[in-house]
């Protein structure tokens, strides 16, 4: 449905931002660490129109779909029970889902990220009132591509236009990141939210969440992303990822610092350290402080087209990801490894926060569309299973 037809008035604003591939530095940045993410052509785009009030209308595509499966609501209320009636699922399906400023409950749904950034404005003083919104969105949910920052970041960006806020494109980052972390309660870093708004396409960025300083590192144009998604699909607000950052924060304790970032890398008595910490706090800790040395040899090895080596980082990072923070699942470990056989492919490794999601692979220009065509099919030939060659 359109805009027009869902609120009875045309958009005045339209906004939108890509979602995210990270090449490298998983579970990096809520240590304070490196972080090496590039953007997707994939997209999630926001129409926008403000109003009088403080009642916020919101529909979205993806969840809707059609009028058989959106959800009623009231004109004041914060949401509502599916309805049974034909004629009740065509309201919804006009009205969207509302809630009124002020009144931010967490609904355990897509609605919680247009909350949390509305409760996150207003929080800071930021004046904004009632708005209509429509989303749609490229960016497939729960495969480690960002869809959530996606979402987040086209929305600030439309109701910076509207009410005319002076925010700056960290600001952006940084309120998404609060959005989710506080309302949404998923305990993320703030990568995804800055490449999203932030990212250039054909660059990745090269990002020190520590101090948000970043600098754009062009991708060789000897070399083409493979993204394919395992359609596993994985939730951050989830248990494991939690668990994971606490276990990191534990190790911090452990060894008296502030953050892993502070760890040395080439610490003489590294292994024989983090080995004494209790179970599994050193394999976590031994992801963390490795995975920020490849970032900055990632970076150094895309700057001079070093690609063999480009290639062993994302093989050991997947290695890393796996056995030492244990996020992986086995149907994208076999991805991965049938990846790493291919022809023209230089590495390959998981992407995103883990427990399913998407496999990145770096393949010789040229080659990366067969490349990702003979990885599907050979996966399939495996296992049965079908997956979604997305770049």
């Amino acid at each position: 449905m359109t805009f027009d037809e869902l609120f009875g008035r045309p958009f005045t604003i339209a906004a939108r931002a890509p979602g995210r591939v990270n090449l490298i530095g998983e579970h990096t940045d809520y240590n304070s660490g490196f972080v090496l993410p590039t953007t997707i052509p994939q997209l999630t785009i926001v129409q926008l129109a403000p109003s009088e009030g403080d009642l916020v209308r919101a529909w979205s595509l993806n969840a809707h779909g059609d009028a058989e499966h959106a959800q009623p609501i009231g004109s004041g209320g914060s949401g509502g029970n599916g309805a049974s009636t034909a004629a009740a699922a065509a309201t919804a399906a006009t009205a969207g889902i509302s809630y009124r400023l002020g009144e931010e409950r967490r609904r355990h749904d897509w609605l919680d990220f247009i909350q949390g950034i509305t409760q996150a404005l207003r929080s800071e003083d930021h004046r904004i009132t009632g708005f209509d919104v429509r989303i749609e969105s490229t960016v497939p949910m729960g495969s480690g591509l960002s869809s959530s920052a996606a979402l987040e970041i086209a929305l600030l960006r439309a109701l910076r236009e509207a009410f005319r806020l002076p925010l700056t494109d960290t600001d952006l980052a940084r309120l998404g990141q609060r959005a989710e972390n506080e309302l949404v309660g998923a305990p993320v870093g703030i990568m995804d939210q800055m490449v999203c708004s932030l990212g250039q396409s054909g660059h990745a960025l090269f990002l020190d969440t520590a101090s948000l300083s970043y600098q754009l590192v062009p991708l060789p144009p000897s070399v083409e992303l493979v993204v394919i998604d395992s359609q596993i699909r994985h939730q951050h607000a989830s248990g494991e990822y939690r668990t994971r950052r606490a276990e990191c924060e534990q190790a911090c304790v452990a060894l008296n610092v502030d953050s892993l970032r502070n760890v040395d890398p080439v610490s003489l008595d590294l292994a024989d350290t983090l080995e004494a910490l209790p179970t599994p706090l050193g394999r976590r800790a031994r992801h963390v402080v490795n995975e920020n040395r490849r970032v900055l040899q990632m970076v150094d090895a895309l700057r001079h087209e070093r690609l063999d080596e480009c290639g062993r980082l994302l093989y050991e990072g997947h290695v890393s990801l796996r056995d030492d923070y244990e996020v992986s699942v086995p149907e994208v470990d076999a991805l991965v490894e049938i990846a790493i056989t291919e022809e023209g492919v230089y590495g390959a490794r998981m992407t995103g926060g883990g427990f399913g999601g998407a496999i990145v692979a770096l393949a010789r220009a040229g080659a990366g569309r067969e490349a990702g065509r003979a990885i599907a099919r050979r996966y399939r030939e495996e296992t049965g299973a079908a997956v979604s060659v997305l770049v």
